[in-house]
């Protein structure tokens, strides 16, 4: 077995060295050569999706677990491009072929890769939530700040469809004004429900499969003993390796509240209520209370979590149905499974309230009595003019920004640690939005940067 200093192989860019790679723009005539790091499950169909838009080349693949069962479709799909376990070594040897990145890999290893690609002058799509630590999101805005040129984009796909153009208008419009509440709701079976949550240690080491490079999933972690329950998509369980439902589901669902009412950092986090709370993997069930400051003429908004099957929200009268929109994606495991309320959020404000889903999904105001009311003072809202991967890709060449640029996604994924760090400590968090601090538990604040990283990994912390 691997130990957990074992040999980190290839070069690092020098931290002082990184600024003087020059970004790679394509040209309007040419695609985007891309790299793919992470080819199966998720990984797969980001993949297909920035390849069905007609403007990537595929470069380079990247995965630890190349050959195994979930990255055969994508293989076949292109059996000639270069495969690498390592990105650092797929970056060596094919930098300068290479002008943007597809990060499509566990919530914990989105970091190192982005960094060095961005040290690199390559442009990174990423999927949400951004990293997994509330530090690691820092250093990402901040790497993306000094590599100016470098485009950024978070895979909340949704942020580039219906609903971002519709709360843009609305808010614009005065439609949305003075929210001081919003209800976020995901209460569909999750992977560690279930599960024995008077667990007193972490699952016991199982042999490593033969195609899987256990040292490099790794990657930045403190070292782990190799179990089936650690990858393809169950990392998501666990506190070591995830964000969990919040993570997973709070990018789609709170984003476009999030950026259009300003609302940036909390100032207080609670674990209001956890079912089968343990150190280890996430509750069965969560309510979490973000709390907001005022903001410019913005009055202070409680934005309040709800996962867990039967953990449901308030529902105010005149919500009527939920539907499960058919944009939204299902998870790699197959479709989404049917919930007592469907993902989704409800937003109040002083005069309206209003109802929406996850991703894509637009707002209808309620009760219809009111929507019919309101109906011929709704602006125009401005049809999309590419969907999210489509528009990363113009933006890779000069001809569109990003709507989800690290900027904009990093305080959003950092509201999420936020809130996980609540969920593991079981408690209730106060946050110095300035500075950036935990004020009332040491232990809460130590956790915005976590644990040091493995030997050899340390460079990637400085920018």
């Amino acid at each position: 077995m691997l130990s957990a200093a074992a040999a980190v192989a290839p070069n690092i860019l020098n931290a002082n060295a990184r600024s003087l790679t020059p970004t790679k723009m394509a040209k309007a005539s040419e695609k985007v050569n891309l790299a793919c790091c992470g080819i199966g499950n998720r990984g797969g169909e980001i993949i297909q999706e920035l390849y069905n838009t007609g403007l990537a080349n595929i470069a380079a693949f990247c995965d630890v677990d190349m050959g195994a069962p979930h990255t055969v479709k994508t293989l076949q799909q292109f059996p000639d491009v270069p495969r690498f376990k390592d990105f650092r070594e797929m970056f060596d040897k094919m930098g300068n072929q290479i002008e943007a990145v597809s990060v499509g890999v566990p919530d914990f290893s989105h970091f190192p890769i982005c960094m060095e690609a961005m040290a690199r002058g390559i442009h990174v799509y990423v999927e949400k939530p951004m990293a997994r630590t509330f530090n690691e999101c820092e250093l990402l805005m901040k790497a993306a700040n000094k590599y100016g040129n470098v485009v950024t984009q978070m895979g909340n796909q949704g942020h580039s469809e219906a609903n971002y153009f519709q709360f843009k208008a609305w808010v614009e419009a005065g439609i949305i004004k003075d929210v001081t509440a919003i209800t976020a709701h995901m209460n569909s079976p999750r992977r560690w429900h279930g599960w024995d949550t008077n667990i007193t240690q972490l699952p016991p080491a199982e042999p490593i499969p033969e195609t899987l490079d256990w040292d490099k999933w790794l990657t930045t972690r403190p070292f782990h003993d190799y179990n089936h329950d650690y990858v393809n998509g169950q990392w998501r369980c666990w506190y070591d390796f995830g964000l969990g439902a919040l993570g997973d589901w709070g990018a789609h669902i709170l984003d476009t509240a999030h950026e259009f009412l300003d609302l940036g950092l909390p100032e207080e986090v609670n674990a209001v209520k956890l079912e089968g709370h343990n150190d280890f993997f996430f509750p069965q069930a969560s309510t979490l209370s973000f709390k907001f400051p005022k903001r410019r003429k913005m009055p202070p908004v409680e934005v309040t979590w709800y996962d867990g099957v039967d953990n449901l929200p308030p529902i105010p009268e005149g919500y009527g149905v939920s539907g499960l929109d058919p944009n939204i994606p299902p998870p790699s495991t197959g479709k989404i499974e049917p919930a007592k309320l469907n993902p989704g959020k409800i937003i109040y404000s002083k005069e309206l309230t209003f109802k929406g889903g996850s991703h894509g999904s637009t707002l209808s105001i309620i009760p219809e009595e009111k929507a019919k009311e309101m109906a011929s003072k709704l602006p125009e809202v401005p049809p999309t003019p590419s969907n999210h991967f489509k528009n990363f890709l113009l933006a890779c060449k000069g001809e569109e920004k990003t709507r989800s640029p690290f900027h904009i996604a990093g305080p959003l994924s950092q509201v999420l640690s936020l809130g996980v760090l609540a969920q593991q400590l079981n408690t209730k968090l106060l946050l110095d939005r300035d500075k950036k601090i935990i004020t009332n538990n040491k232990t809460a604040n130590e956790l915005l940067i976590g644990p040091p990283p493995r030997k050899g990994w340390e460079d990637y912390y400085k920018v």
